[in-house]
């Protein structure tokens, strides 16, 4: 049965990723919302969508559809709006009898998961986070090798991701912390999840550098020690990439193995749909651990010694 679908954001920056997801699927979108109007990416996939640029009237038509019956309610809100907003819009969802595909971070407050826990089970629907590494092929391999053959001692894990944000990064609320929770937040959340998800829960975390445009750190987990370094400063791209037209750079070593997670990183959303339709998806539970690990770091003292990531000591010094 073909599904319906809403999205709140459609204007934004990954919403795009979202459309193609719900078209790709085989299912519809009914309707859509974003203050702002910019927002002719519908006429690619759903051009007869509904759209409005008051949540107020989004949040009126979502309720007369769900009176309407099953064939014209909406099955699943999809969630693309700022950061802050997710935990309003998620409730959006529930309360008009739709599941919630939700972008990280799911809350940027994490004891807003246990409101978000209780409200599924008082209106009997879902939440569901886009943790959509976890389905990229080279690192399910990764995790697969882990579980069959777990290692014999704690891995040492060099991760580094820049990628290269202008000056309306910072002007946008993507850089207001109060909306978007910062970088390890915005951004980061994805790979901290990555982590734990490879090389088991957290034990103890470090901060050695934290700026608006970059920040670094160690985690002691419990199959690894990872050293890591955030960016959106395009500096922090090594020369080589630059020079060969580049604007983002991401490693991931093991042991000094590279793995490969570049391709098909902005790819997945796609596998993401398929997977939340067909009755899997990651839920409120397993987004959980990564969010309280960011959430914790916006805080943490800066650490004087330690092991640094490698781009975080030519900083440092």
């Amino acid at each position: 049965m073909r599904k319906n679908f809403a999205l709140l954001g459609v204007g934004g920056f990954v919403a795009p990723r979202h459309l193609q997801a719900i078209a790709e699927t085989g299912n519809q979108l009914i309707g859509a919302c974003d203050p702002k109007d910019s927002v002719g990416i519908m006429d690619r996939w759903f051009p007869e969508a509904a759209f409005f640029t008051e949540f107020e009237r989004f949040d009126r038509f979502l309720e007369k559809q769900r009176r309407l019956g099953d064939d014209q309610r909406a099955h699943f809100v999809s969630v693309c709006s700022p950061n802050y907003l997710h935990d309003a819009h998620v409730r959006l969802a529930l309360r008009v009898g739709a599941d919630a595909i939700c972008e990280k971070p799911l809350v940027i407050s994490p004891w807003n998961l246990d409101q978000l826990a209780v409200l599924e089970q008082e209106s009997g629907r879902r939440v569901f986070n886009v943790l959509q590494l976890r389905l990229l092929p080279a690192l399910m391999a990764l995790k697969q090798e882990l579980t069959r053959k777990p290692l014999e001692q704690r891995a040492d894990v060099v991760l580094t991701y820049v990628t290269r944000r202008g000056r309306w990064y910072h002007a946008s609320w993507k850089g207001t912390e109060d909306k978007s929770g910062g970088l390890v937040m915005n951004i980061g959340i994805h790979l901290f999840d990555m982590m734990l998800w490879l090389f088991g829960s957290m034990e103890r975390s470090e901060i050695h550098l934290r700026h608006h445009d970059r920040v670094a750190g160690t985690l002691r987990l419990k199959n690894a020690d990872v050293r890591w370094f955030l960016s959106v400063n395009g500096e922090d791209v090594p020369a080589d990439a630059r020079a060969a037209g580049k604007t983002a750079f991401r490693s991931l070593t093991m042991n000094g193995r590279s793995i490969e997670f570049s391709d098909g990183f902005t790819d997945l959303h796609t596998r993401v749909y398929q997977d939340i339709v067909a009755g899997g998806g990651y839920r409120i539970d397993d987004a959980r651990p990564a969010l309280e690990l960011a959430y914790g770091m916006r805080s943490a003292p800066l650490a004087s010694s330690g092991e640094r990531h490698p781009f975080a000591v030519t900083l440092h010094d």
